[in-house]
């Protein structure tokens, strides 16, 4: 509607398009912090802030790549052109707006439902410093070996 195209079969196609490049990012960024979670046990701000930096450059490359493949039908001319305009329309002003959504509210989102998820299981405090039973089992046998080697 912004630039005056209907909207088509075409551009709903180039609409299911974003959304799966959004929904691929946002689940590389949470997937990366509850593994950083999990293994390494690693506080909530400090996963996603981590899975944001290490995760921004393929995250952009994605959508880079989509968005320049979607400038030759937004500005093409000629025959079949009425056709192909509001899907190059489409993927290019919706990844730019959905992209800069993602990278601002994904983060936002992850923390907010985690402290939602320790106020719901009664947790004492929010899931800071929280580790994996794996990753505590292994701290622990740690310093019980440690503290066994003192004994002697």
């Amino acid at each position: 509607m912004v630039f005056g195209f209907d909207f088509s079969l075409i551009a709903l196609i180039g609409i299911i398009l974003l959304i799966g490049i959004v929904k691929k990012n946002g689940i590389m960024l949470v997937d990366f912090a509850i593994e950083a979670q999990r293994n390494r046990g690693l506080a909530p701000q400090d996963a996603i802030r981590e899975a944001c930096l290490l995760r921004f450059r393929p995250i952009m490359m994605t959508t880079m790549a989509a968005l320049l493949g979607g400038v030759p039908l937004m500005l093409g001319t000629g025959t079949g052109a009425e056709i192909r305009q509001p899907l190059g329309y489409a993927i290019v002003g919706g990844l730019i707006v959905s992209q800069a959504l993602t990278l601002y509210t994904t983060p936002v989102v992850f923390l907010y439902l985690d402290r939602l998820n320790a106020w719901i299981s009664g947790a004492s405090r929010p899931t800071a410093g929280r580790m994996a039973s794996g990753s505590a089992n292994l701290q622990i046998n740690a310093i019980a070996i440690r503290n066994a080697g003192d004994l002697r």
